[in-house]
C-alpha cells in the first residue's frame, strides 16, 4: 500500500463526542498532510442502537468540524458500500472461510449456561472466558442442538500458545500472551458481526494503511491481529492515540460539561477553534505555538508528535481559544457568524435589509472584543434590538438607588434632548457639567445612563451605545427608568 488510507468508523448510537471526533481529526489530518485518502464508515450492525437520526448527527458535526471525506456516506468510492449493515454478506462469506480452515467453529450456548461457567470461575478467583465447551463438537452433537431450537454464534479460534506483537506507531511493541484472549466470537445468532470481526474485513478490503484509533481499542488488536494473519491479510499499521481526561484526571464525561460537538456548536464555539484545540489534545508541534489555521495543522500533523500520555480537556483554555478566534475575525465574518443566532432570538428577520445589516455591524464593531461564545450575542445584544428589556435586580440596587440618581437621568433626559446628534465631543460636556452640578465623579454620570439605557452596567463604551440608538431610542430610555424609579419609591 503506497496511498495513505485512513477512516474514521463511527457507530451511530448517539452523538458524535469530543473523542470521536478527536479520533476522526487525527485521522483527517494525516490523510489531508501525506494527501492520502480519509473514509467515513458507519459502523451500524448494532441493529438495537443504531439509528438515522444518530447518524445524520455524526455527519452534521463532521461538517461542522470541516473534516470532509473522499470515501463513504454521499460519495462514491470504489470500497463500498460504507454503511456496515450493507455488508453482512461479506462478512458471512469470510467467516465461512475461517470455519473452512478450522479457525472458527459454531458454539450453541446459550446464554444462561455462559452465565454459570462465568459465576464458578468468578467463584473459583479465575478469569473470566469462554470455557472451550463447542470447540470441538461432532456433527452428530451439533444436529442435537440444532434440533432444540438452539442458534448457533460463530467463535473464531485463538492461538493458545505464544504471544501477538502490536507495532504501534506511537507506543511501540506491545505484547500480549496468547492466553489471555480466548475463543471471541465473530458472528452472533442473526448473522450480524461483532467489532472485532468486522473492522478487520472492512479495512482490508477498504485497503486501509493505517489504523489510528483511540487507546482504548489497544486491548482489541491481538484479536484483530489473529483473524488477519488466518485470512492471510496484510496487516495495518497500527497507532493508539492517548484517551482525553478531565480537569480531574478522570474519563472525560458529561459532568466535566458539554461533551456532543453540536452541543459545542449551539454554544457558540466556532469550528476553527474547535479544530485547533482538538489537535492539541495529545498533539504539539512545539513547546510555544498554541494557534495553529487548518492549513497549518494539516502542514505539521504527523503521527510521531502524538503524545503516549493523556489529554486534559480543560474548557477554560477552550473558552479561551475561542475568544481569540472571534476577535481575529474580520467583522463581515463575525457578522455571518452572529446572525442566525438573532434571527433565532427574533432581534433580525430572515431576508435581512442594507439598513438591517449595517445596524448589526455597528453593534457587532462594538461587541467583538468581549465575546468569548457566539452565542454570548444574543444576551449582550439584546437592549440593542427590544425596548422592554429587563434591568438587573441587583443592579438597580447598586446604582440606581443612590441619591440624586433620578436628578441626575432627569438632568441628562433635558441636556441630550438638546443636541442633534451623541457624540463623544457633543455628550461628554454634559457629563462633566453633571460632575460639578452633583458633586460625583465620571462614573456617577455614567452608571445611571448605561443602567437606564440597557438594564445592565456591562456594555460597550457609553458614547457607542448613546449613538448606536439613537436620540430617540435614548430618550424614551431614560423616560422609562425614571417611571420605573417612581414606580418603586
Amino acid at each position: 500500500m503506497n496511498t495513505v488510507r485512513v477512516r474514521f468508523a463511527p457507530s451511530p448510537t448517539g452523538d458524535l463526542h469530543v473523542g470521536g471526533a478527536r479520533t476522526a481529526l487525527f485521522n483527517w489530518l494525516f490523510a489531508r498532510h501525506t494527501k492520502g485518502v480519509f473514509v467515513l464508515r458507519i459502523e451500524d450492525t448494532d441493529q438495537a442502537r443504531s439509528t438515522e437520526a444518530a447518524t445524520q448527527v455524526i455527519l452534521d458535526g463532521m461538517k461542522y468540524l470541516g473534516m470532509d471525506w473522499d470515501e463513504g456516506p454521499g460519495k462514491d468510492g470504489p470500497y463500498g458500500p460504507y454503511y456496515q449493515s450493507d455488508r453482512l454478506d461479506i462478512y458471512r462469506e469470510y467467516a465461512d472461510k475461517l470455519l473452512a480452515m478450522d479457525r472458527a467453529y459454531e458454539c450453541y450456548c446459550t446464554p444462561e449456561e455462559l452465565e454459570a461457567v462465568r459465576q464458578q470461575q468468578i467463584e473459583a478467583g479465575q478469569a473470566t472466558r469462554y470455557n472451550g465447551r463447542c470447540a470441538s463438537l461432532t456433527e452428530e452433537e451439533r444436529e442435537e442442538f440444532r434440533a432444540q431450537g438452539r442458534i448457533p454464534v460463530m467463535r473464531f479460534r485463538a492461538k493458545t500458545e505464544g504471544e501477538t506483537v502490536v507495532d504501534d506507531l506511537i507506543r511501540g511493541q506491545v505484547r500480549f500472551m496468547n492466553t489471555e484472549v480466548d475463543d471471541f466470537i465473530i458472528l452472533k445468532s442473526d448473522g450480524t458481526p461483532t467489532y472485532n470481526f468486522a473492522v478487520v474485513v472492512d479495512d482490508s478490503l477498504m485497503r486501509i494503511s493505517h489504523v489510528i484509533r483511540a487507546e482504548e481499542h489497544l486491548s482489541n488488536t491481538p484479536k484483530q491481529i489473529q483473524i488477519y494473519e488466518a485470512l492471510g491479510l496484510e496487516l495495518p499499521k497500527f497507532a493508539h492515540i492517548p484517551l482525553i481526561l478531565g480537569p480531574d484526571k478522570s474519563k472525560l464525561s458529561k459532568r466535566h460539561g458539554a461533551t456532543s460537538v453540536l452541543q459545542f456548536k449551539e454554544e457558540g464555539y466556532v469550528a476553527e477553534a474547535m479544530v485547533n484545540y482538538l489537535a492539541l489534545l495529545g498533539w504539539g508541534y512545539d513547546d510555544s505555538q498554541t494557534i495553529f489555521s487548518v492549513d497549518e495543522l494539516i502542514e505539521k500533523f504527523t503521527l510521531d508528535r502524538v503524545s503516549k500520555n493523556p489529554g486534559v480537556f480543560d474548557i477554560a483554555k477552550l473558552e479561551w481559544m475561542n475568544g481569540v478566534y472571534i476577535r481575529e475575525m474580520s467583522l463581515e465574518t463575525f457578522y455571518e457568524h452572529a446572525l442566525p443566532y438573532w434571527q433565532k432570538a427574533g432581534f433580525v428577520p430572515e431576508a435581512v435589509s442594507a439598513e438591517q445589516k449595517e445596524y448589526c455591524l455597528e453593534i457587532l464593531a462594538e461587541l467583538q472584543s468581549r465575546i468569548k461564545l457566539m452565542a454570548d450575542v444574543v444576551d449582550m445584544a439584546r437592549y440593542f434590538f427590544v425596548e422592554d428589556y429587563e434591568y438587573l435586580e441587583d443592579v438597580v440596587n447598586k446604582i440606581l438607588t443612590k441619591p440624586d440618581t433620578e436628578d441626575i437621568l432627569a438632568f441628562l433626559q433635558e441636556k441630550l434632548a438638546g443636541l442633534p446628534d451623541f457624540t463623544e465631543e457633543s455628550v461628554k460636556p454634559i457629563f462633566q457639567e453633571g460632575m460639578e452640578k452633583f458633586s460625583v465623579k465620571m462614573g456617577g454620570m455614567i452608571q445611571p445612563l448605561r443602567v437606564a439605557l440597557t438594564g445592565t452596567n456591562v456594555s460597550p463604551g457609553i458614547y457607542e451605545v448613546l449613538e448606536i440608538l439613537g436620540s430617540e431610542r435614548v430618550l424614551q430610555r431614560i423616560e422609562r427608568t425614571r417611571e420605573m424609579l417612581k414606580q418603586r419609591s
